[in-house]
């Protein structure tokens, strides 16, 4: 708000002491500029308030996404899930994260729950132009984009296409009005992050540091042979399914494949998880015809969810919650083999 650069490091960590922040991991502004943009209006509040603000657009968003899509269901059991998705979501992992250190995972569950619900009304340019936005977080950013690509390109539609390159290209004209160099300073902030944070995180990037023992040549060409495989393996899945998914359905396998092939993610990165959650829900009472199969569900990932919340508290890396990612993974690619599951019919309502 006042005309300061986060790039600029005198600048960036004058600000943690004006506001009493004691740790300071980074020495300049570790995000895309056009972050700092997006967070400008919470400048106008004192540092309490704009945290409160967040937690409760954050809650809001999530409530929202819930209701939205539970309300895709055609019958009325699933919708009657409302109130027992969003109580378990207060102890799933990722949002109580969320809600205690004020991330902005929120952000890319509305980016993605806005993208669906344009796809299912044909605005495939405007949804696009949304899904770009999940670059301001790069790392997850670029993985959800390469997999959306082979599902756009699978369905012809060059209009999704050219809707992500617009935003992108726009995204990158607001940082260079705002600092011509942001790129070149953004690219270095980057790779001090991952310089300081190898083999903590919960993908596969850091079961390839693990099993090398954390010598570079080998887990760099370990974990990028193992993410490449699983990128390989959901975009094979969407380009052959791509005539009987949904968007919905094409963004539970995205959002988990994305995540645990990304080189870096926290648990708190893995909120937009909230979509196929639901959608493993309201899939689980529909088939069974019971509500206990979705409750031992929710109970099931919250515990597990928990305890990897709780290891990366006890030993400052979050390996565990990779697990989180396999169970949700696990429970969509389960559902759609079902005999009783048919990917795109009696399913929620078709893009």
């Amino acid at each position: 708000m006042e005309g300061e650069n986060p790039y600029n490091e005198s600048q960036y960590l004058a600000g943690h002491e004006t506001y009493g922040i004691k740790w300071q991991p980074n020495r300049i502004f570790p995000y895309p500029l056009p972050l700092a943009v997006f967070c400008v209006p919470f400048g106008l509040l004192s540092l309490p308030a704009a945290y409160i603000t967040w937690q409760v657009i954050t809650l809001l968003i999530v409530a929202g996404t819930i209701y939205i899509l539970l309300d895709h269901w055609p019958d009325s059991p699933p919708r009657r899930l409302l109130f027992p998705i969003f109580a378990a979501m207060f102890f799933f992992g990722p949002l109580y994260l969320t809600l205690h250190t004020g991330s902005i995972g929120a952000l890319a569950l509305l980016v993605v729950i806005g993208a669906i619900l344009l796809f299912e009304k044909d605005k495939s340019l405007l949804a696009g132009l949304l899904l770009s936005l999940t670059m301001l977080k790069p790392p997850q950013g670029l993985t959800i984009l390469l997999l959306s690509g082979i599902w756009f390109l699978a369905r012809r539609d060059w209009k999704a296409i050219s809707g992500v390159a617009i935003g992108g290209i726009v995204l990158v004209l607001i940082g260079i009005i705002l600092d011509p160099l942001w790129v070149i300073k953004f690219r270095g902030a980057s790779e001090a992050v991952m310089d300081r944070t190898l083999g903590i995180h919960s993908n596969v990037w850091s079961i390839a540091h693990l099993t090398c023992g954390g010598a570079l040549p080998c887990s760099m060409i370990l974990g990028g042979v193992l993410g490449m495989i699983l990128l390989g393996l959901g975009g094979y899945f969407l380009w052959h399914n791509h005539s009987k998914l949904t968007a919905w359905e094409s963004f539970n396998i995205i959002l988990p494949v994305s995540f645990v092939s990304t080189i870096y993610l926290w648990s708190y990165d893995q909120l937009p998880y909230i979509i196929p959650i639901v959608w493993i829900s309201g899939t689980l009472v529909k088939n069974t015809k019971s509500y206990l199969y979705t409750i031992v569900f929710l109970i099931s990932l919250d515990i597990f969810s928990f305890f990897a919340l709780n290891k990366q508290a006890d030993t400052s890396k979050d390996l565990w919650s990779f697990g989180t990612s396999i169970l949700v993974l696990g429970m969509v690619l389960w559902l759609y083999t079902r005999p009783t599951a048919v990917v795109g019919q009696d399913t929620p309502a078709s893009a």
